[in-house]
């Protein structure tokens, strides 16, 4: 009882003392946008529909796939085009025609040409064609015998209802891709009964590809591959991340000495599995590559798209990375020593303040919760365009079998139009993650550096009988005094790494308009000033690290924090050195660890039949991937920091000690005077003569 009250004076004095609110503007800022968050996620909610991000529009406007559609088309999910020689005319330069407008319908599978006669592809059955959807597609969607002789007449001037199937096609996700080799069999009985001639043209095959490779239809398919592959981001993005870091932690408590090195060791393997798995994927090593192609096809037809292309992009990357990682750990082998005394401070602490090791299970579920949401208003934001006729010119007649006649006043097909507000709700909704995520973070941070606080200015006399007291007061502290000042760290930070991300994006769009005029004064202007701002947002973070601990100890405001914070540092600079700069490289090293490993079980997971075939296939496993492993690393973030903050914050203590004691700390643990003891001499050592 009287250690406990012993501690409690000393925390008075120097963790308790003067606090108020601070920065309550932020604080309500922070709130406001909350709000604009929720009324702009449920614009996307009531406008949105992520079935749009992965089928297309039938000449109607409805979506492929959709039970709300006239007919019902659940089961029809594929786009096929009709009319041969609108695709054609399409692909004609300054043509007046749009493939948009070319008349497409949604069927089960792509047709192919009959081997010894002629078949057809006709309208959705209305009207005089007594037939049941169900009927029709029984039918490979040919009722051409019923027709009537007008009917029939119009068929052979390829205005309808039915159409001859001339050219094969192959599902190119969930559209038919035309290849431009034309079956003689059918052709020669399509001339033989009358009908008019049809373009055999590459520009058919060339017109579809290029429409299904645009650059918005690529997007949507990666934001639609999330959606798709949801139980891998679960698994491999928030259960075995949560794992491995729990994992980790308790090693670093006991095994510290051994763990710079086993963290080396494993860093590197696992850039090199990841890396593999890219080569695989892009068809340079082993027989799996991607393919774009949905269902069978014909092995000799080859069919590219944009998502090989960044496959490969990406496994030049991850090469580079891979000879980085290896270059930097034999760079760093020498100085892995000068990192476990620091560790082992930290693995002080969280052995005497034991609770650390489960708070960040707290963020995390909060952090799980706000993903969930955030994840499901993406799909619905980026599906929110309003489904509209196109306004065009084009002279086109078709049959309507309501109307019982060819109808040439309605040829425009169906569009979905983006208006620039949904653009701005966008980068809106991802700015607005980021400024969450960071806040959720900050919070932690400040909630662990207050707990480890508490330990040092108590001279590690912490009660073991109530082990979540100190992490339960320094949550009070945060919750009370100090949210407006992580609010305020959180928006700085990102507010600079969004204007990187806005000048990078100008930067891209200059350089693709005006390429050839671009000087050198120019890209040297560019590359410094997205060094400059990389520096600068760098800096930030650590100030604001460094800010977080401050607060937690004084409670400062955010910018009094940080003021005290660098002059705490700078003062005693000599002191400390770089007591934690190796460290701090074995912890990056550790959350890179559990992220990689997210990502290489999530390349097992989507290299499963299940992601491979049918409605849950996915477009390239780049971008499940990348998500795993960046929601592995905040969630390695949220643990790893415990051993972060209490480095830092036993320095920065010590530091604050040694300022209001003459520069003789006097509430250092003796491990800690042990360490910087212990660094210069190690210091010397590993830079050797």
């Amino acid at each position: 009882a009287g250690r406990c009250r012993r501690r409690r004076r000393l925390e008075d004095g120097i963790i308790r003392h003067n606090r108020r609110c601070r920065d309550l503007a932020f604080l309500v800022l922070f709130a406001a946008f909350w709000v604009a968050m929720i009324v702009n996620s449920s614009f996307g909610f009531n406008q949105g529909n992520p079935l749009r991000l992965t089928y297309e529009l039938d000449y109607k406007g409805n979506i492929c796939g959709s039970r709300h559609g006239d007919p019902d088309l659940h089961e029809l999910d594929v786009r096929y085009w009709m009319n041969p020689n609108q695709v054609y005319q399409s692909g004609v330069k300054d043509n007046k025609i749009n493939l948009a407008d070319a008349k497409a319908i949604c069927l089960m599978e792509c047709p192919m040409p009959a081997a010894d006669g002629l078949n057809f592809v006709c309208d959705y059955p209305e009207g005089d064609i007594r037939l049941s959807v169900d009927d029709w597609i029984d039918r490979d969607y040919d009722y051409f015998e019923f027709l009537t002789p007008d009917m029939r007449n119009s068929s052979l001037q390829l205005q309808g209802p039915c159409y001859p199937v001339i050219f094969p096609s192959v599902n190119v996700y969930w559209s038919c891709q035309f290849i431009a080799r034309a079956s003689n069999v059918s052709l020669k009985h399509w001339q033989q009964m009358g009908g008019i001639n049809i373009d055999e043209n590459i520009l058919i095959d060339k017109t579809i590809h290029k429409a299904i490779n645009s650059k918005s239809s690529v997007l949507k398919r990666y934001v639609a591959d999330i959606g798709k592959s949801w139980p891998v981001l679960i698994v491999c993005g928030g259960l075995l991340p949560l794992f491995l870091s729990v994992i980790w932690l308790l090693l670093i408590r006991y095994f510290v000495v051994a763990m710079p090195w086993i963290t080396v060791v494993v860093f590197n393997a696992l850039v090199i599995s990841v890396t593999m798995f890219f080569y695989i994927k892009a068809g340079w090593l082993g027989n799996d590559p991607l393919t774009v192609v949905i269902g069978e096809s014909d092995p000799y037809v080859h069919i590219t798209g944009r998502e090989i292309s960044h496959l490969h992009a990406a496994t030049v990357v991850m090469t580079v990375v891979m000879i980085i990682a290896f270059l930097t750990s034999i760079a760093i082998i020498r100085r892995i020593l000068i990192a476990t005394p620091v560790l082992k401070v930290a693995a002080k602490v969280i052995g005497e303040v034991q609770a650390l090791i489960i708070f960040p299970v707290v963020p995390y579920f909060i952090l799980a919760i706000f993903y969930m949401f955030w994840f499901s208003a993406t799909l619905h934001l980026f599906s929110s365009g309003q489904v509209l006729q196109n306004d065009c010119n084009t002279d086109c007649c078709s049959y309507d079998l309501k109307l019982g006649k060819v109808n040439c006043d309605n040829c425009c097909g169906y569009s979905i139009h983006y208006t620039p507000h949904i653009g701005i709700a966008i980068l809106f909704h991802l700015f607005g993650c980021y400024w969450a995520t960071q806040f959720f973070i900050a919070c932690s941070s400040t909630v662990i550096a207050g707990s480890v606080a508490s330990y040092y200015w108590a001279r590690g006399e912490i009660s073991h009988d109530i082990p979540f007291v100190t992490v339960v007061s320094s949550m009070k502290r945060l919750l009370r005094y100090s949210l407006g000042s992580v609010a305020i760290g959180s928006l700085v930070v990102s507010a600079v790494e969004w204007v990187r991300f806005i000048l990078e994006c100008l930067r891209r769009k200059l350089k693709l308009v005006d390429s050839a005029r671009e000087s050198c004064f120019g890209k040297m202007t560019s590359s410094s000033s997205q060094c400059c701002l990389g520096c600068i947002d760098w800096t930030l973070k650590s100030v604001n690290r460094n800010a977080y601990i401050m607060i937690a100890i004084t409670g400062k405001g955010f910018f009094k924090a940080s003021v005290l914070a660098t002059g705490l540092i700078m003062n005693n600079i000599l002191r400390i050195g770089k007591v934690n700069v190796i460290g701090d490289v074995i912890l990056f090293l550790g959350k890179l660890c559990v992220s990689l490993f997210c990502a290489l079980f999530a390349f097992l997971m989507l290299d499963t039949h299940k992601y491979k075939s049918a409605h849950n296939k996915i477009s390239s496993p780049l971008v499940p991937v990348v998500v795993s492993w960046a929601l592995g690393f905040i969630v390695a973030k949220l643990f790893f920091q415990v051993v972060e903050m209490s480095i830092d914050t036993i320095i920065l203590s010590f530091c604050q000690d040694a300022e209001e004691h003459q520069g003789n700390a006097q509430y250092a643990p003796p491990l800690l005077m042990e360490t910087l003891d212990e660094q210069s001499e190690l210091q010397r050592l590993t830079q050797g003569p």
